[in-house]
């Protein structure tokens, strides 16, 4: 179905919007995949707060002017998928990584994150990267251990003396 003007206009301002708040970008050729395939894809992504989108290249080249991934736009090529992180920079690196797992149809073409395009091979190290609850948890992980350290070590000179003084009393008293 052919769009008219209006309607490409309000397409390149919605993902324009998108690409404007998204953390990173992955571009994926899905052909091949079935209609019940792609349907599974939208709902794993929706879960994962990752918006999918299947956008003409043409369009996907005029919202990206202006945004950070302004750099995919020469890669734009052929069929192509959307993926925009919108909670973490991983998600949708995550989300199109473990579906391409079951399906060898979805093949990343392209991969950006702040303003910097990554070779498709990066997508992996990319998926990796923990999420916002994992990233702060960590964080606080480390800035409670010198604090639990310095605690252990404040508890440890009492219980010395302690030890050091039953020592001595078990000394003379034998």
């Amino acid at each position: 179905m052919a769009l008219n003007l209006e309607q490409k206009k309000s397409v390149v301002a919605e993902v324009a919007e998108v690409a404007q708040g998204a953390l990173s970008v992955v571009a994926a050729e899905y052909n091949g995949l079935t209609v019940g395939e792609m349907t599974e894809l939208r709902a794993v992504a929706r879960n994962s707060g990752v918006y999918l989108r299947v956008v003409k290249n043409s369009l996907a080249r005029r919202a990206f002017a202006g945004t950070e991934f302004e750099c995919m736009q020469d890669g734009l090529t052929g069929p192509l998928l959307l993926a925009f992180s919108q909670d973490g920079p991983g998600n949708a690196a995550r989300v199109v990584k473990d579906f391409a797992k079951d399906h060898d149809k979805l093949v990343v073409r392209l991969v950006s994150i702040g303003g910097e395009l990554l070779d498709p091979s990066e997508l992996g190290r990319l998926a990796s990267l923990p999420t916002k609850d994992e990233a702060i948890s960590m964080l606080m992980a480390l800035m409670k251990a010198p604090v639990e350290k310095l605690a252990r070590t404040m508890k440890e000179v009492p219980g010395k003396l302690v030890r050091t003084v039953a020592a001595i009393r078990d000394s003379k008293a034998g």
